[in-house]
Order: C-alpha cells, then sequence, then structure tokens
C-alpha cells in the first residue's frame, strides 16, 4: 500500500480503518512531517494485492 506516494506495511485493519506504522526517518523524509489529523491523503492499493483479492474470493479461497 501505497500513502502518498510511499510504501507503507500495513499494521491492523478492522472494519473502522487500517494502521501503519510511520518511523521516524520516513516521517522526516517524507510530506508525512508536514500532516495533521484530518489532512486528506492519496491511498494507493497495490495492483497485484487487489488482483489476487478478486481472484481469491472467486475462487472461493479461504
Amino acid at each position: 500500500m501505497c500513502v502518498d506516494g510511499v510504501s507503507l506495511t500495513v499494521n491492523a485493519v478492522d472494519e473502522a480503518g487500517f494502521e501503519v506504522a510511520l518511523i521516524p526517518h520516513t516521517v522526516a523524509h517524507t510530506a508525512f512531517h508536514a500532516l495533521r489529523v484530518g489532512d486528506a491523503v492519496n491511498i494507493e492499493v497495490d495492483l497485484l494485492a487487489r488482483y489476487l483479492e478478486r481472484l481469491r474470493q472467486t475462487e472461493g479461497w479461504a
């Protein structure tokens, strides 16, 4: 997953949203240092992950 062009690992997911961990180096060297709670960000999902999820659903994978 990418948030504002930065590839991040999702740590947790629930019905309310998701959680990622930002290390201080990432925050300092990206636009994250200027973000505040409630700011809009661009979220991109890996295309391969999207295809695998679609395949999982159609093939009945657990």
